[in-house]
Protein backbone atom coordinates (compact mmCIF):
# COMPACT_ATOMS: atom_id res chain seq x y z
CA UNK A 1 0.00 0.00 0.00
CA UNK A 2 1.44 3.30 -0.91
CA UNK A 3 0.20 6.74 0.32
CA UNK A 4 -2.30 7.64 -1.94
CA UNK A 5 -3.95 4.35 -1.29
CA UNK A 6 -3.97 4.99 2.54
CA UNK A 7 -5.22 8.29 2.17
CA UNK A 8 -8.04 7.21 -0.14
CA UNK A 9 -9.38 4.21 2.24
CA UNK A 10 -9.67 7.21 4.92
CA UNK A 11 -11.11 9.71 3.10
CA UNK A 12 -8.29 12.22 3.75
CA UNK A 13 -5.98 13.83 1.16
CA UNK A 14 -2.29 12.87 0.83
CA UNK A 15 -0.76 15.81 2.57
CA UNK A 16 -3.65 15.10 5.85
CA UNK A 17 -2.30 11.32 6.16
CA UNK A 18 1.13 12.34 5.65
CA UNK A 19 1.04 15.05 7.97
CA UNK A 20 -0.18 13.09 10.71
CA UNK A 21 1.98 10.43 10.40
CA UNK A 22 5.17 12.80 10.03
CA UNK A 23 4.07 14.31 13.20
CA UNK A 24 3.14 17.74 12.03
CA UNK A 25 1.67 19.82 15.25
CA UNK A 26 -1.48 21.16 13.54
CA UNK A 27 -2.95 17.51 12.94
CA UNK A 28 -6.17 17.00 15.42
CA UNK A 29 -5.26 13.55 17.60
CA UNK A 30 -8.34 12.04 16.48
CA UNK A 31 -6.92 12.01 13.02
CA UNK A 32 -3.29 11.40 13.76
CA UNK A 33 -4.88 8.22 16.00
CA UNK A 34 -7.18 6.65 13.25
CA UNK A 35 -4.24 7.47 10.34
CA UNK A 36 -2.02 5.72 12.92
CA UNK A 37 -3.80 2.47 13.49
CA UNK A 38 -4.62 2.43 9.53
CA UNK A 39 -1.05 2.65 8.72
CA UNK A 40 -0.25 -0.46 11.02
CA UNK A 41 -2.96 -2.44 9.91
CA UNK A 42 -1.18 -2.03 5.94
CA UNK A 43 2.17 -1.71 7.57
CA UNK A 44 2.83 1.34 5.97
CA UNK A 45 5.69 2.97 7.14
CA UNK A 46 6.30 6.83 6.43
CA UNK A 47 9.35 8.31 4.87
CA UNK A 48 12.03 9.19 7.41
CA UNK A 49 13.44 12.29 6.01
CA UNK A 50 9.87 13.30 5.94
CA UNK A 51 9.28 12.93 9.11
CA UNK A 52 12.72 14.72 10.37
CA UNK A 53 12.39 17.91 8.17
CA UNK A 54 8.45 17.86 10.54
CA UNK A 55 9.72 17.55 13.56
CA UNK A 56 12.87 19.19 13.34
CA UNK A 57 15.16 15.64 14.82
CA UNK A 58 17.70 13.55 12.51
CA UNK A 59 15.44 10.66 13.17
CA UNK A 60 18.52 9.06 14.27
CA UNK A 61 20.45 7.03 17.44
CA UNK A 62 24.02 7.08 17.81
CA UNK A 63 26.56 4.39 19.29
CA UNK A 64 30.46 5.48 19.71
CA UNK A 65 32.91 2.61 19.89
CA UNK A 66 36.34 3.61 20.76
CA UNK A 67 39.05 1.81 19.31
CA UNK A 68 40.19 0.19 22.53
CA UNK A 69 37.00 -1.95 22.88
CA UNK A 70 37.15 -2.89 19.44
CA UNK A 71 36.83 -6.14 20.30
CA UNK A 72 33.47 -5.35 22.07
CA UNK A 73 32.72 -5.16 17.89
CA UNK A 74 32.67 -8.99 17.72
CA UNK A 75 31.47 -9.78 21.21
CA UNK A 76 27.99 -11.48 21.43
CA UNK A 77 27.00 -9.49 24.16
CA UNK A 78 27.45 -6.33 22.10
CA UNK A 79 25.79 -7.71 19.28
CA UNK A 80 22.33 -9.10 21.27
CA UNK A 81 22.13 -5.20 22.72
CA UNK A 82 22.50 -3.86 19.19
CA UNK A 83 20.02 -6.54 18.12
CA UNK A 84 17.07 -5.47 20.75
CA UNK A 85 17.94 -2.12 20.30
CA UNK A 86 17.43 -1.99 16.35
CA UNK A 87 14.10 -3.68 17.20
CA UNK A 88 13.12 -0.70 18.58
CA UNK A 89 14.52 2.08 16.43
CA UNK A 90 13.01 0.92 13.45
CA UNK A 91 9.39 0.05 15.00
CA UNK A 92 9.96 3.85 16.25
CA UNK A 93 11.53 5.06 12.38
CA UNK A 94 14.87 5.98 13.60
CA UNK A 95 18.26 4.92 11.95
CA UNK A 96 21.41 3.73 13.67
CA UNK A 97 24.51 5.70 13.74
CA UNK A 98 27.57 3.57 14.40
CA UNK A 99 30.63 5.67 14.83
CA UNK A 100 33.89 3.96 15.44
CA UNK A 101 36.65 6.15 16.68
CA UNK A 102 40.18 6.35 18.09
CA UNK A 103 40.13 6.60 21.87
CA UNK A 104 41.37 10.08 22.19
CA UNK A 105 38.41 10.90 19.51
CA UNK A 106 35.60 9.83 21.51
CA UNK A 107 34.38 13.44 23.58
CA UNK A 108 35.00 14.93 19.94
CA UNK A 109 32.88 12.92 17.76
CA UNK A 110 30.19 12.82 20.59
CA UNK A 111 30.71 16.66 20.24
CA UNK A 112 30.51 16.65 16.42
CA UNK A 113 27.16 14.62 17.16
CA UNK A 114 25.37 16.85 19.60
CA UNK A 115 26.34 20.52 16.93
CA UNK A 116 25.62 19.01 13.73
CA UNK A 117 22.57 17.14 14.91
CA UNK A 118 23.59 13.87 13.60
CA UNK A 119 21.11 12.07 16.14
CA UNK A 120 18.72 12.82 18.66
CA UNK A 121 20.46 10.89 21.18
CA UNK A 122 22.85 8.25 21.96
CA UNK A 123 23.72 4.77 24.15
CA UNK A 124 26.59 5.18 26.22
CA UNK A 125 28.23 1.28 26.65
CA UNK A 126 30.73 -0.16 29.35
CA UNK A 127 30.71 2.89 31.87
CA UNK A 128 33.41 3.42 34.36
CA UNK A 129 33.67 4.16 37.29
CA UNK A 130 33.74 7.95 36.85
CA UNK A 131 32.82 7.75 33.63
CA UNK A 132 33.56 11.43 31.77
CA UNK A 133 31.00 11.13 29.03
CA UNK A 134 28.39 11.32 31.48
CA UNK A 135 28.91 14.96 31.92
CA UNK A 136 29.91 15.69 28.88
CA UNK A 137 26.51 14.38 27.43
CA UNK A 138 24.55 16.25 30.01
CA UNK A 139 26.91 19.75 29.25
CA UNK A 140 25.87 19.68 25.88
CA UNK A 141 22.47 18.63 26.11
CA UNK A 142 22.39 15.39 24.29
CA UNK A 143 19.98 12.60 24.84
CA UNK A 144 21.49 9.59 26.63
CA UNK A 145 20.86 6.49 27.98
CA UNK A 146 23.79 4.58 29.98
CA UNK A 147 23.89 0.65 29.77
CA UNK A 148 24.77 0.17 33.16
CA UNK A 149 26.27 2.60 36.10
CA UNK A 150 29.58 4.64 36.44
CA UNK A 151 30.28 3.59 40.04
CA UNK A 152 31.75 6.88 41.47
CA UNK A 153 29.15 9.06 40.30
CA UNK A 154 25.78 10.40 41.68
CA UNK A 155 22.77 8.15 39.71
CA UNK A 156 21.01 11.42 38.46
CA UNK A 157 21.15 10.25 34.72
CA UNK A 158 19.14 7.83 32.85
CA UNK A 159 20.08 4.08 32.85
CA UNK A 160 19.47 0.41 32.51
CA UNK A 161 21.41 -1.58 34.51
CA UNK A 162 21.41 -5.42 36.02
CA UNK A 163 21.86 -5.79 39.65
CA UNK A 164 25.20 -6.92 39.18
CA UNK A 165 25.89 -7.10 43.27
CA UNK A 166 22.96 -9.02 44.12
CA UNK A 167 23.53 -11.64 41.34
CA UNK A 168 26.81 -12.30 42.19
CA UNK A 169 26.20 -12.36 46.16
CA UNK A 170 23.36 -14.89 45.11
CA UNK A 171 25.81 -17.29 42.83
CA UNK A 172 28.52 -17.13 45.69
CA UNK A 173 26.37 -17.91 48.31
CA UNK A 174 24.64 -20.99 46.23
CA UNK A 175 27.78 -22.28 45.84
CA UNK A 176 29.02 -22.58 49.14
CA UNK A 177 25.52 -24.10 49.98
CA UNK A 178 26.66 -26.53 48.19
CA UNK A 179 29.65 -27.33 50.43
CA UNK A 180 32.87 -24.86 48.42
CA UNK A 181 35.26 -23.38 50.80
CA UNK A 182 37.30 -22.50 47.72
CA UNK A 183 36.26 -20.27 45.02
CA UNK A 184 37.10 -18.20 42.12
CA UNK A 185 35.94 -15.33 40.71
CA UNK A 186 36.87 -14.78 37.04
CA UNK A 187 35.55 -11.09 35.99
CA UNK A 188 35.83 -8.34 33.49
CA UNK A 189 38.18 -5.66 33.65
CA UNK A 190 37.22 -4.15 37.13
CA UNK A 191 37.64 -0.23 35.79
CA UNK A 192 33.93 -0.92 34.41
CA UNK A 193 31.06 -0.04 36.73
CA UNK A 194 29.42 -3.90 36.06
CA UNK A 195 32.76 -5.35 37.52
CA UNK A 196 33.64 -3.94 40.40
CA UNK A 197 29.79 -4.62 41.61
CA UNK A 198 30.35 -8.14 40.62
CA UNK A 199 33.59 -8.59 42.67
CA UNK A 200 32.02 -6.47 45.53
CA UNK A 201 28.34 -9.38 45.43
CA UNK A 202 31.36 -12.28 45.25
CA UNK A 203 32.91 -10.59 48.16
CA UNK A 204 29.59 -10.09 50.19
CA UNK A 205 28.47 -13.71 49.36
CA UNK A 206 31.49 -15.09 50.99
CA UNK A 207 31.21 -13.04 54.12
CA UNK A 208 27.66 -13.60 54.45
CA UNK A 209 29.23 -17.56 54.67
CA UNK A 210 31.54 -17.08 56.71
CA UNK A 211 34.42 -17.01 54.52
CA UNK A 212 37.64 -14.97 53.99
CA UNK A 213 37.69 -13.46 50.37
CA UNK A 214 41.50 -15.01 49.16
CA UNK A 215 42.72 -11.83 46.65
CA UNK A 216 44.39 -14.74 45.23
CA UNK A 217 41.32 -16.23 43.72
CA UNK A 218 39.90 -12.91 42.37
CA UNK A 219 40.64 -12.41 38.65
CA UNK A 220 39.82 -9.42 35.97
CA UNK A 221 40.38 -9.22 32.84
CA UNK A 222 38.75 -8.81 29.00
CA UNK A 223 36.33 -11.17 28.48
CA UNK A 224 37.26 -13.41 26.09
CA UNK A 225 37.61 -16.99 25.27
CA UNK A 226 41.38 -16.88 25.44
CA UNK A 227 40.78 -15.27 28.79
CA UNK A 228 38.79 -17.54 30.47
CA UNK A 229 41.08 -20.46 29.39
CA UNK A 230 44.35 -19.19 30.64
CA UNK A 231 42.74 -18.59 34.02
CA UNK A 232 41.51 -21.49 34.81
CA UNK A 233 45.00 -23.01 33.69
CA UNK A 234 46.29 -20.55 36.20
CA UNK A 235 43.91 -21.71 38.70
CA UNK A 236 44.33 -25.19 38.78
CA UNK A 237 48.19 -25.35 39.02
CA UNK A 238 47.60 -23.67 42.46
CA UNK A 239 48.96 -25.56 44.90
CA UNK A 240 45.23 -25.56 46.61
CA UNK A 241 43.52 -25.01 43.52
CA UNK A 242 39.41 -23.89 44.27
CA UNK A 243 36.81 -26.40 43.59
CA UNK A 244 34.36 -23.75 42.31
CA UNK A 245 34.34 -20.60 40.32
CA UNK A 246 31.63 -17.61 39.26
CA UNK A 247 32.64 -15.80 36.13
CA UNK A 248 31.30 -12.91 34.14
CA UNK A 249 30.25 -14.06 30.62
CA UNK A 250 29.45 -16.98 29.03
CA UNK A 251 32.02 -16.56 26.56
CA UNK A 252 34.88 -16.84 29.44
CA UNK A 253 33.22 -19.75 30.39
CA UNK A 254 33.60 -21.43 27.17
CA UNK A 255 37.33 -20.85 27.46
CA UNK A 256 37.28 -22.21 31.31
CA UNK A 257 34.94 -25.26 30.30
CA UNK A 258 38.04 -26.08 27.42
CA UNK A 259 40.72 -25.50 30.04
CA UNK A 260 39.08 -28.19 32.48
CA UNK A 261 38.52 -31.01 29.79
CA UNK A 262 42.08 -30.57 29.12
CA UNK A 263 42.71 -31.39 32.75
CA UNK A 264 40.34 -34.25 32.64
CA UNK A 265 37.88 -32.60 34.91
CA UNK A 266 34.04 -32.51 34.80
CA UNK A 267 32.01 -29.81 35.66
CA UNK A 268 29.52 -30.35 38.06
CA UNK A 269 31.17 -33.64 39.73
CA UNK A 270 34.83 -32.58 39.96
CA UNK A 271 34.81 -28.74 39.96
CA UNK A 272 31.51 -26.51 39.85
CA UNK A 273 31.20 -23.31 37.29
CA UNK A 274 28.51 -20.77 37.09
CA UNK A 275 28.10 -17.82 34.24
CA UNK A 276 26.63 -14.81 34.02
CA UNK A 277 25.64 -13.92 30.04
CA UNK A 278 24.57 -17.20 28.53
CA UNK A 279 21.34 -16.14 26.76
CA UNK A 280 23.18 -15.57 23.96
CA UNK A 281 21.66 -15.65 20.47
CA UNK A 282 24.68 -17.46 19.04
CA UNK A 283 25.70 -18.94 21.81
CA UNK A 284 22.90 -21.22 23.37
CA UNK A 285 23.32 -22.71 26.90
CA UNK A 286 21.90 -26.17 25.97
CA UNK A 287 18.30 -27.25 24.75
CA UNK A 288 16.08 -29.05 27.30
CA UNK A 289 19.09 -29.06 30.06
CA UNK A 290 21.03 -26.48 30.48
CA UNK A 291 24.90 -26.84 30.27
CA UNK A 292 25.74 -24.34 32.38
CA UNK A 293 24.33 -22.72 35.67
CA UNK A 294 23.92 -19.40 35.26
CA UNK A 295 23.17 -15.89 36.46
CA UNK A 296 20.80 -14.94 33.92
CA UNK A 297 19.50 -11.72 32.55
CA UNK A 298 19.00 -11.16 28.71
CA UNK A 299 21.21 -8.60 26.75
CA UNK A 300 18.47 -8.30 23.79
CA UNK A 301 15.88 -7.60 26.35
CA UNK A 302 18.07 -4.72 27.79
CA UNK A 303 19.13 -3.13 24.29
CA UNK A 304 14.97 -3.22 23.56
CA UNK A 305 14.36 -1.26 27.00
CA UNK A 306 17.24 0.98 26.45
CA UNK A 307 16.01 2.25 23.11
CA UNK A 308 12.55 2.18 24.76
CA UNK A 309 13.76 4.49 27.18
CA UNK A 310 16.19 6.99 25.21
CA UNK A 311 13.29 7.34 22.46
CA UNK A 312 10.94 8.40 25.60
CA UNK A 313 13.67 10.63 26.72
CA UNK A 314 13.95 12.12 23.16
CA UNK A 315 10.37 13.08 23.35
CA UNK A 316 10.06 14.20 27.52
CA UNK A 317 13.24 15.11 28.36
CA UNK A 318 13.19 16.54 31.82
CA UNK A 319 12.97 13.38 33.83
CA UNK A 320 16.01 10.88 33.87
CA UNK A 321 14.38 7.25 33.63
CA UNK A 322 16.28 4.38 35.10
CA UNK A 323 15.34 0.43 35.32
CA UNK A 324 17.17 -2.22 37.46
CA UNK A 325 16.72 -5.59 36.19
CA UNK A 326 17.62 -8.61 38.30
CA UNK A 327 19.38 -11.57 36.73
CA UNK A 328 18.04 -15.27 37.73
CA UNK A 329 19.74 -17.90 38.17
CA UNK A 330 19.14 -20.74 36.14
CA UNK A 331 20.56 -24.61 37.52
CA UNK A 332 22.60 -26.52 34.85
CA UNK A 333 24.86 -29.54 34.68
CA UNK A 334 27.99 -27.82 35.80
CA UNK A 335 27.52 -26.92 39.41
CA UNK A 336 27.00 -29.98 42.13
CA UNK A 337 28.51 -30.48 45.74
CA UNK A 338 31.49 -30.01 47.05
CA UNK A 339 33.96 -33.71 47.35
CA UNK A 340 33.65 -34.45 51.35
CA UNK A 341 37.61 -33.72 51.44
CA UNK A 342 37.11 -30.06 49.47
CA UNK A 343 39.60 -30.96 46.92
CA UNK A 344 39.41 -31.61 42.82
CA UNK A 345 40.23 -34.97 41.37
CA UNK A 346 42.66 -34.79 38.60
Amino acid sequence: MNLRDLALELGLSQTTVSRALNGYPEVAEATRQRVSDAARRHNYKPNTRAKALATGRAMAIGHVIPLAAQTEMVNPVFADFIAGASETYMSNGYDIVLSVTKNEDEARVYLDMAAKRMVDGVIVQSPTADDPRIALLKKVGLPFVVHGRAADLPDDYSYIDVNNKRAFQRGTEFLVDLGHARIALINGRESLGFANRRKAGFIAGLKARGLTPDPALMLSDEMTEGYGYSAMRTLLSLAHPPTAFICSSAIIAFGMRRAADEAGLRLGQDISLITYDDDLSYFKNGDDEMIFTALRSSVRTAGRCAAEMLIDLINEPDIPRQRMMEAELIVGRSTGPARPNGTIYR
